[in-house]
C-alpha cells in the first residue's frame, strides 16, 4: 500500500529499504543502523552500508526478487527519483512511502515524517531545527546582494537545466542565484543558443546526474566566453536530507567565489 500519512503507519519498522540516495543518508543520520537492510547502488553514504546492506538495483530499476526476499515491512521512495510502475507493484505487497521534495519547507517536513514512521520524532525534529537555522544564517548572508543571473547544468547531449518548481531551484534562489530558466518547467532540453541569449552571467556545472569536469567547462567556455563556468557539487543543490546541514556553508563559499572572481 502507499502510505498517504505518516500517522496512519502505527508499526515500527524492523525492515527498511531505501531507494533514495539521500533519504538512506537520513536513515544514517536517525541511528537506523539495524533497522535499514536494503539500499539502492547509488546510495553512496554512508560508505560502510555499501558492504553490510543488501544492493536491491537502482533507482530506476529495483530487484523486485530480492526485495521479495526480504520482506521488508517499510520501503521509503521518491515521486521522482523512482520508477512509478515499480513503486505501484512493490506497493501492492508491502508498505511504501512515497516522498515528493519540491522545495526546503518539502524536506523538512519529509524528515519530520520519516522520522515519524521510524520512532526517530525527536532526532528528526532537531535536525530541523538545525537545517533551519542555517538556511536562516545564509538568507542573511544573501539579504542585501542583487542575485546572480545562472542556469544549473545536470546534462549535456542534449543539453539539460533546471526550471522552475524543482528542489535545485529552490535551492538556487536561496543560494543567492536568478534562474534564467525559472520561467520553463522542471528539466528541459536547451540549446547553446538559447542559453547564450538567457541573460546567464554564470553557469553553473552538476556533479551529477552528469559528471561535469574541467574539460567540459573549457570547451563551454569556448563557445559562451563571456558566461563564467562554475563546477558544482550537485549533492548540495539536490540531495535534500541530512546532506542539507552542510549545503548553507557551501553556498555562502560557492557565491563568494563567484562574486570575487567576477
Amino acid at each position: 500500500m502507499i502510505l498517504n500519512s505518516s500517522s496512519a503507519f502505527t508499526n515500527i519498522p524492523r525492515k527498511i529499504i531505501s531507494l533514495v540516495p539521500s533519504q538512506t543518508e537520513l536513515l544514517h543520520f536517525l541511528e537506523l543502523d539495524t533497522e535499514t537492510v536494503g539500499i539502492t547502488k547509488f546510495c553512496i553514504y554512508p560508505a560502510p552500508w555499501r558492504n553490510t546492506k543488501i544492493i536491491v538495483g537502482g533507482t530506476k530499476q529495483v530487484n523486485a526478487s530480492l526485495i521479495d526476499q526480504i520482506q521488508p515491512d517499510l520501503i521509503i521512495a521518491n515521486k521522482e527519483e523512482n520508477d512509478r510502475d515499480q513503486i505501484l507493484a512493490l506497493a501492492n505487497k508491502y508498505p511504501v512511502w512515497v516522498t515528493d521534495v519540491n522545495n526546503l519547507d518539502d524536506a523538512l517536513q519529509m524528515i519530520r515524517d520519516i522520522g515519524q514512521l521510524s520512532n526517530r520524532t525527536k532526532k528528526a525534529q532537531s535536525l530541523v531545527d538545525e537545517i533551519s537555522i542555517r538556511f536562516a544564517n545564509l538568507e542573511q548572508n544573501t539579504l542585501n546582494l542583487s542575485p546572480i543571473p545562472a542556469a544549473y547544468m545536470i546534462w549535456r547531449e542534449p543539453w539539460m537545466t533546471v526550471g522552475g518548481g524543482t528542489f535545485i531551484h529552490d535551492m538556487m534562489q536561496r543560494a543567492g542565484l536568478l534562474n534564467v530558466f525559472r520561467d520553463q518547467t522542471r528539466y528541459p532540453t536547451i540549446s547553446m543558443e538559447i542559453l547564450e541569449q538567457s541573460g546567464c552571467k554564470s553557469l553553473l556545472l552538476s556533479s551529477e546526474p552528469y559528471p561535469f569536469s574541467s574539460k567540459h567547462a573549457d570547451a563551454l567556455n569556448l563557445i559562451l566566453p563571456d558566461v563564467k563556468m562554475i563546477l558544482t557539487n550537485g549533492e548540495m543543490f539536490s540531495w535534500y536530507g541530512s546532506r542539507l546541514l552542510l549545503a548553507p556553508d557551501y553556498f555562502i563559499s560557492l557565491i563568494d567565489r563567484m562574486r570575487t572572481s567576477n
